[in-house]
């Protein structure tokens, strides 16, 4: 088949999105189509799942509720980002799970999957959740799909629905160019199906908050694609206050748009903010050097945009936006979970500056020399963008993302399709290799409480940090006095914000004094050994332009940074490939340093942030092969180093009054 379609024309859009992504084979079209036009009684045993919260192998959660508010705060862990069957492309493919399986779920529970497999988190409940489904169409497909409503009548609602495969690639390409050009299909206008699913989403996240013990969050996905270029934000609401309906993507496409909504509505008392989200799949456009009109970034757009936009998701299912070879080449962990394709397709991003937050971090330092504003000044979080109200955050509990497009292995390509009996003759036959698709990352938040104020106000502050799915806990401070701090302690904590400041705050200069940065990090007991430390560091010189570099500031098993390289030394920790066992006497539970900058120039502005990486292990493509007896996929890596990443703090030089 020609890869080579018209793009304006629906049928042969989404035709081409769909023969070109790259995790799809053949065989996944001819199950979705089956898959969809069965009729399931999974919502009715779902929903009854969801009622239930299984305490059988739930594990601890990560900080047991305090009594009364800890002013040394606690780590908290949850996912910002989560779909249910009220997202258009969840229900395109069998999901019928709602925000209440969505909060059984991160409570430990057992919820079904399309396929009809059981669904449960090994590593125990979650502290915190946001079900963020699409605002654009948001409750709109099971509208189409449900007999006498306005919305069946559609001319292509039969199609949508069909069990021939092109006629749902072509009643689906619609929806497809109506999001790529922001204009909302005339049939499907009407208001009353997205505003029902979004009382539903508020609903659930009232009935699931429990102050002290999880907490919820009202959000949605702001899902601006302007010719296919990802510009989505996650749209995360501090309390119950919410709009009777979201701002979308057919309001405007224009992330300044929402930024001003954010404004008005935080006039009327709803606090929220949005969060950036596959920045990697923009084609450079997340943090551009200008506004939307072309005109270049001024002090107004970076007060507008930090007030609205203090956060960003850094990695997720599809890979990670902190950094690639091409952009930092003398960092050899950049390599990681690299997705460098569009959004559902194999169309090759081509900008990867302004795509990425360690370059957008060093961009806002230069825009800063250049307006005195920081328009990127962002804290970081993870988020999983599951769509089975339900995220895989574990390598070895792997489900993927998409309902029976990806719900096995075959289907996501770390099993060879039924009828290869290897990778060899597979890739002989002209087989694509599979979109390197990742498992969900999560967020980690130091706060007081586990409550919507005390963790919403933590965000507002950036002490949050991300990971790609372990629950590695992590603490970085800077400040001067910090000799002999021990952040392992009560005391070490305390004297560490009396005497400098945590991740996501600024750091001012003192007259004849260095800074000392204290950094933490501890294992997850379901996850590997840690094996490293790292700062990375950003700075502007005297033109305002902006360099980096990474220092290893904590070696596992006794190891010693090089003072030449900065670096530690290699701890020789595996993963073995045939039993998917890693090395649990090389690294350690627990990494701890203070370190001094020994490149310090107290002129410059800059930015520090730590990224701790684990002990290698298996990916979850590896772990699906041993599963089936068949050899791992060669064209997708064999193993990863989970890390997390803090939010920065950021480094000013004393004015000359001071």
């Amino acid at each position: 088949m020609n890869d080579d379609f018209d793009n304006n024309q629906p049928g042969n859009f989404i035709r081409m999105q769909i023969k070109l992504c790259a995790r799809c084979f053949l065989i996944a079209a001819a199950l979705l189509i089956a898959a969809c036009a069965q009729e399931t009684s999974l919502s009715e045993e779902t929903s009854e799942a969801a009622k239930q919260t299984s305490e059988a192998g739930a594990g601890e959660t990560s900080a047991p509720p305090p009594s009364r508010p800890n002013p040394l705060r606690n780590v908290y862990f949850g996912d910002l980002h989560l779909h249910t069957r009220n997202s258009y492309d969840a229900y395109l493919f069998n999901v019928r799970a709602t925000p209440e399986d969505a909060y059984a779920y991160a409570k430990g529970g057992t919820i079904k999957h399309p396929m009809g497999f059981d669904l449960q988190m090994n590593s125990g409940p979650l502290d915190f959740l946001a079900v963020t489904d699409h605002a654009e169409y948001l409750g709109v497909l099971e509208a189409i799909d449900t007999p006498g409503t306005e919305y069946s009548k559609a001319p292509y609602a039969k199609d949508l629905f069909s069990s021939d495969r092109g006629d749902v690639i072509a009643a689906f390409g619609h929806f497809v160019v109506s999001l790529r050009t922001g204009e909302i299909l005339p049939e499907l206008s009407d208001m009353s199906a997205t505003k029902s699913a979004w009382r539903q989403t508020i609903d659930s996240a009232e009935r699931n908050y429990e102050p002290g013990v999880f907490t919820t969050f009202i959000g949605y996905e702001f899902t601006s694609l302007p010719e296919m270029r990802n510009l989505h934000r996650n749209v995360i609401f501090a309390s119950d206050k919410a709009p009777p309906a979201p701002f979308s993507a057919f309001d405007a496409q224009n992330p300044e748009d929402l930024w001003r909504w954010l404004d008005a509505k935080r006039a009327e008392g709803m606090e929220a903010l949005a969060i950036p989200h596959n920045a990697n799949a923009s084609d450079g456009t997340m943090f551009e050097r200008v506004k939307w009109n072309g005109q270049p970034i001024d002090r107004a757009y970076a007060e507008l945009r930090m007030r609205n936009e203090p956060l960003v998701e850094i990695i997720q299912t599809k890979g990670q936006s902190e950094t690639l070879p091409l952009l930092s080449p003398n960092d050899e962990f950049a390599g990681f979970e690299v997705m460098d394709l569009y959004v559902g397709s194999i169309k090759p991003v081509t900008t990867f500056a302004g795509g990425y937050v360690r370059d957008a971090l060093k961009r806002g330092l230069e825009t800063e020399a250049r307006i005195g504003a920081n328009p990127y000044k962002m804290g970081v979080v993870a988020g999983s963008d599951g769509h089975n109200a339900a995220a895989p955050y574990e390598e070895d509990n792997y489900f993927a993302n998409h309902g029976v497009l990806d719900g096995k292995p075959e289907l996501r390509g770390s099993v060879p399709p039924p009828d290869y009996e290897s990778w060899d003759a597979y890739y002989a036959d002209g087989g694509r290799a599979p979109r390197a698709m990742g498992s969900g990352g999560l967020t980690g938040v130091w706060a007081e409480e586990n409550t919507r104020a005390s963790l919403f106000a933590a965000m507002r502050r950036k002490e949050t940090f991300g990971t790609s799915g372990p629950r590695i806990r992590v603490r970085l401070f800077a400040g001067y006095g910090l000799e002999g701090v021990n952040l392992a302690t009560d005391e070490g904590v305390r004297a560490a914000y009396e005497n400098g400041v945590p991740m996501g705050g600024d750091l001012v200069a003192k007259q004849d004094e260095t800074p000392q940065f204290a950094v933490i990090a501890m294992r997850d007991i379901h996850s590997a050994p840690l094996q490293r430390i790292q700062i990375v560091k950003g700075w502007t010189d005297e033109t305002g332009k902006s360099f980096e570099k990474v220092f290893d500031v904590a070696c596992a098993d006794n190891g010693a940074v090089d003072p030449a390289t900065h670096r530690c030394p290699d701890n020789g920790a595996t993963a073995d490939l045939e039993t998917c066992e890693f090395s649990e006497d090389k690294g350690d539970a627990e990494l701890q340093s203070l370190w001094t900058d020994p490149e310090f120039d107290p002129a410059q502005n800059a930015f520090y942030y730590a990224r701790v990486l684990e002990n290698p292990t298996c990916r979850w493509s590896t772990w699906d092969a041993i599963r089936a007896g068949v050899a791992p996929n060669p064209k997708l890596a064999k193993t990863i180093q989970e890390r997390a990443y803090t939010s920065p703090i950021w480094f000013t030089p004393a004015n000359d009054d001071q």
